[in-house]
C-alpha cells in the first residue's frame, strides 16, 4: 500500500475551501480543487502552519483574525478622485493597482485599489483589501498532496495566491506584506 504524502514546506497542496465571516456568512467558496506551494507566497502563514502534517482527504478548518488575515481597516486608505482621471467603464468593485497619475500623491503606489464609490464628480478609491477589518473562518479541503518541483520552489508561488482577484486591467502581483493578497 503506497504511504500517502503529509503536507510540509515546499510541496504542493491541492484545496478547496469555503470561507466565512464569523456570523457564518459564505464570503467565497472555491468548489474545484486549485493547487497551492506550502512554504512559499501562495497561502497565508496561519493556513500553513494549520495545514502541517494533514493528508489529501483531511479537511481542516481556520479562524482568522483581521491581523492574520488582511489586516485592520485603515481609513487612511480612503482616496476621493477626480472621476474623469478613471475609464467611462469604471465599476464598483474594479480594482486597480496604483492610482492613475494626476490622483493624490500621498496615496501609495505599491497597492491594489478597488473603486468604493462613484460620483458624477469623484470616485473614492479604497486601498483596504474588501475583507480588512473582518474575522474569518475557512474550511479546507485537502485533495492532493505532491513534492514542489525546484522551478516551483525556485519562483516561490504557483501563480494563484490565496485570495487574489483580478484587477480589470493591471492585475497586480504584490509582495508578501507590502500590500493586500487578494481573492482567488
Amino acid at each position: 500500500m503506497k504511504s500517502r504524502k503529509n503536507i510540509s514546506h515546499q510541496c504542493v497542496v491541492s484545496l478547496t475551501w469555503v470561507l466565512k465571516d464569523t456570523l457564518g456568512e459564505v464570503l467565497d467558496e472555491l468548489d474545484e480543487p486549485v493547487e497551492f506551494l506550502v512554504g512559499g507566497q501562495d497561502l497565508l502563514a496561519k493556513i500553513e502552519d494549520a495545514l502541517q502534517g494533514h493528508v489529501a482527504g483531511d479537511t481542516v478548518e481556520v479562524h482568522l483574525e483581521p491581523l492574520d488575515a488582511f489586516g485592520d481597516y485603515d481609513d487612511q486608505l480612503l482616496f476621493l478622485e477626480p472621476r474623469h482621471l478613471f475609464p467611462d467603464d469604471i465599476e464598483e468593485g474594479m480594482g486597480f493597482e496604483g492610482l492613475p497619475e494626476g490622483c493624490t500623491s500621498q496615496a501609495p503606489r505599491d497597492r491594489l485599489y478597488f473603486v468604493s464609490d462613484i460620483y458624477p464628480d469623484h470616485v473614492v478609491m479604497d486601498g483596504n483589501h474588501p475583507l480588512a477589518g473582518v474575522a474569518l473562518r475557512v474550511k479546507l479541503k485537502v485533495h492532493a498532496v505532491r513534492e514542489a518541483e525546484l522551478d516551483e520552489v525556485g519562483r516561490g508561488t504557483l501563480g494563484t495566491g490565496f485570495f487574489r482577484m483580478p484587477t480589470g486591467d493591471a492585475a497586480g502581483d504584490t509582495s508578501e506584506g507590502a500590500s493586500a493578497p487578494t481573492l482567488h
